[in-house]
């Protein structure tokens, strides 16, 4: 048995230790389930071929801590770089065979609520030929699901192997991005209508933040598409041949979703082409609507500078016998007209 640091507590579930949370889920290999196994009792666990053991570790500062690192060395003596890769980088998605176990590097993507900002979680798993570890910052949502569910049923949920219960995790991780991905499309019909309602500088920065999501979730399912692409394909010897088609059907699920975000890039861009279209629009709108402006007052202005000019110390008059107030209603029925026949103008011509 591999005794732990005196810092860490017993075999109460799960374990807490300086912001990390570790819970141990073991089914023997007589089939039954324990759902509080012992840390100190790993060991026991992992020597027992024909049962499937799922150690969960959740990090809740970020900070690679003590007993993480040492049940991933001393207790499943997974190789230097392949712990280092899990507790002190952040990777894209990948896979990487060790032999007598894999190392796999899964992203699991949410829209943040209060923004249309594109949060990513990182999963690094090890996967041996009858455990399961998994470690990640801060909880995740599908893992939690699958624990209950274990909980719920756990004769049936552990009986098929650690390979399974890989598939299952991901399967969840992929349907998640996927209501991440309907969530951005419902954010870009709604950007498109207040687009066309209003023109707001919030919604071009709206735009971009959901383009540059959009463009960030493509990024990451591309090199999980490879992943689930391995898993499906290459002979792993912790992989059953017959679970190998599971695989396959995650991998059809990612590749749609590589497809969708496609589409969904296609759809910002014409957003963002809308909102160009309609402020270009608006602009075209109040520049005729000035320059009508303009033109309606022309008449007046030239009339009263052609007749406010000062020749030879006097203004020039015309010889009317008209009386001078009624010269002045005459200028002012003029001035007051020449603007009405040029709007009707306008409007006759569809200029306005």
């Amino acid at each position: 048995m591999t005794t732990l640091p005196d810092a860490m507590p017993g075999a109460c579930r799960p374990v807490h230790s300086s912001g990390v949370v570790v819970r141990a889920l073991f089914r023997d290999g007589s089939g039954e389930m324990h759902l509080d196994w012992p840390i100190e009792r790993l060991s026991e666990a992992i020597q027992d071929a024909g049962g499937t053991l799922w150690l969960d570790i959740e990090d809740a500062v970020g900070e690679p801590s003590t007993l993480a690192e040492h049940l991933l060395r001393e207790v499943f003596h997974f190789h230097p770089l392949a712990v280092e890769d899990a507790l002190r980088e952040s990777h894209i998605p990948k896979v990487d065979d060790w032999d007598d176990y894999l190392y796999l590097v899964f992203h699991a993507s949410r829209v943040d609520p209060t923004s249309d900002d594109l949060c990513l979680q990182e999963l690094d798993v090890f996967l041996g030929p009858n455990y399961l570890v998994t470690y990640h910052e801060g909880p995740l949502p599908f893992l939690t699901e699958g624990r209950l569910a274990i909980e719920h049923d756990p004769r049936d949920r552990m009986k098929h192997g650690a390979d399974h219960l890989l598939f299952r995790f991901l399967d969840r991780s992929v349907d998640q991005s996927l209501e991440a991905i309907e969530d951005l499309d419902e954010r870009i019909d709604r950007v498109q209508d207040e687009v066309m309602e209003r023109m707001d500088p919030h919604n071009l920065q709206q735009i971009f933040r959901i383009k540059r999501s959009a463009i960030q979730l493509q990024r990451t399912f591309s090199p999980q598409r490879d992943v689930l692409n391995r898993l499906a394909r290459d002979p792993f010897r912790v992989v059953k041949e017959e679970h190998r088609i599971y695989f396959r059907d995650v991998y059809d699920h990612v590749v749609r979703i590589h497809d969708i975000s496609e589409s969904l890039r296609d759809l910002i861009a014409g957003t963002l082409d809308t909102y160009l279209s309609v402020m270009s629009n608006r602009t075209n709108e109040i520049m005729k609507a000035l320059t009508m402006v303009t033109v309606m007052f022309m008449p007046m202005s030239f009339i009263t500078g052609f007749f406010g000019m000062n020749f030879f110390g006097q203004n020039l008059e015309l010889e009317s016998s008209l009386p001078k107030w009624g010269l002045f209603l005459a200028s002012m029925a003029v001035m007051s007209l020449s603007p009405v026949a040029m709007l009707s103008y306008a409007r006759r011509r569809r200029w306005f």
